[in-house]
Order: C-alpha cells, then structure tokens, then sequence
C-alpha cells in the first residue's frame, strides 16, 4: 500500500476559499436541490471557480452515495452522490470531502456540483 500525496497549494497551484454572500442556487430535473446564501467559493489553479455549498443547504433525500471515490493531492479524499428527481438520475453529480486536507479545512461539510450534470447553478 502505498501512501498518497498531499500536496500544499501554493504559487504554481494556488487555492483560494471565500465567503460567497451571493444565493446560489442548483436546480436538477426542475427541482431545487441546493439554495444557499452560505457558499465558499473555492477558486483553483486557472479552472474555473467552484461553489461549495453547506449540506446542510442540501434537499438530502434527492442523494444516493455513490462507491465512486476520487483523490486530489491538493484537497484530498473526494465521495459522489447521485441525485434522482422523478426517477431520473444525474449520477455523480455531486462530490465532497468529508476529511479535506488542513489546506482546505473550510469546505468540510460542504458539496460541490458538477454544471454538466445539473440542469443550473444560479449564483445571483
């Protein structure tokens, strides 16, 4: 077994997480799944930024866990849910890290949304 890297965010590969005070909010199959005024923003690197959104914020019972399990040096152990709306399923549509690296502490207990598997994310 070998360990993973974990790598710290820096020049080469900056991390940033800010308070968004915008509501955002992410609409599959027609449905709210998401409406928060409490995302982080986490810009990374030259992608585009990402809005992290409190589970709490979160329609829970549109969310199956998926075994689907990815790994980022910079941020760590990523899970997937599934949403289903009307037995429709946007599968792994939503990621999170419930044990992020200490980099990125802050967005423990929040999920993220992949735009080509929603229908919207509306930052307003």
């Amino acid at each position: 077994m070998t360990d993973k890297p974990v790598l710290q965010p820096g020049p080469s590969h900056p991390i940033t997480i800010t308070a968004n005070p915008a509501r955002v909010v992410v609409s599959v199959g027609g449905k709210v799944v998401a409406d928060s005024r409490r995302a982080l923003t986490l810009q990374e690197a030259s992608y585009p930024p990402v809005q992290y959104v409190p589970i709490a914020d979160v329609d829970r019972s549109l969310l199956e866990r998926t075994d689907t399990a990815t790994y980022c040096p910079f941020k760590g152990d990523a899970s997937y849910y599934t949403v289903t709306v009307d037995g429709k399923q946007a599968v792994d549509a939503v990621w999170f890290y419930e044990s992020p690296h200490p980099a990125v502490a802050e967005i423990k207990d929040h999920v993220a949304f992949y735009p080509d598997r929603v229908d919207s994310i509306v930052v307003e």
